[in-house]
């Protein structure tokens, strides 16, 4: 049974039915149609910690879906999905393969620059500081560009970047 039909709030069976009436009056192609119900029914399994499940949806979402656009962001929920599992070498190339598709998904910059800026803390406290100086300078590389796009975003990152002196270009 598709999740869109286990919905148990009413929120979720009020966006199911709105996503379903669009669904069927948007000018698409069978494919493009299954696979917005996979990346639809992936969300929500996300939403309610069920990974394995939604990770499922998205793959077939991916394998059906052709827009470049659409695809980035079945890209970046996957890569999401293995970031919160710890399995963040998974997720950087997830987020990395999105950003080949769509250069402006500032939440892939932004997610890319915590990944290095935890690898870096984790390394410090480890003594390693070499390590720990090239993981931020990755991560502030990576949150200038995420800042460059989404201006008004990400202030925790800009503070950083302003008290570490790597705001500047």
């Amino acid at each position: 049974m598709p999740r869109s039909q286990k919905n148990d709030n009413f929120i979720d069976k009020t966006f199911t039915v709105l996503a379903d009436i669009v669904l069927k009056a948007l000018p698409a192609s069978k494919e493009e149609k299954e696979a917005f119900s996979y990346y639809r029914d992936g969300m929500s399994a996300q939403t309610e910690g069920e990974y394995a499940e939604a990770l499922e949806n998205y793959y077939e979402a991916l394998r059906l879906e052709e827009d470049p656009y659409d695809r980035s962001y079945i890209l970046y929920n996957i890569g999401l999905i293995y970031s919160s599992n710890g399995e963040y070498v998974k997720a950087l190339e997830y987020y990395h393969q999105a950003l080949e598709l769509n250069q402006k998904l500032p939440q892939a910059l932004n997610n890319i620059a915590v990944i290095y800026h935890y690898q870096g803390v984790k390394a410090s406290k480890k003594s390693n500081f070499e390590t720990a100086k090239t993981m931020f300078d990755k991560a502030a590389q990576y949150w200038k560009q995420a800042i460059q796009l989404a201006p008004n975003n990400y202030i925790e990152a800009q503070n950083w970047l302003k008290t570490t002196g790597r705001l500047i270009n």
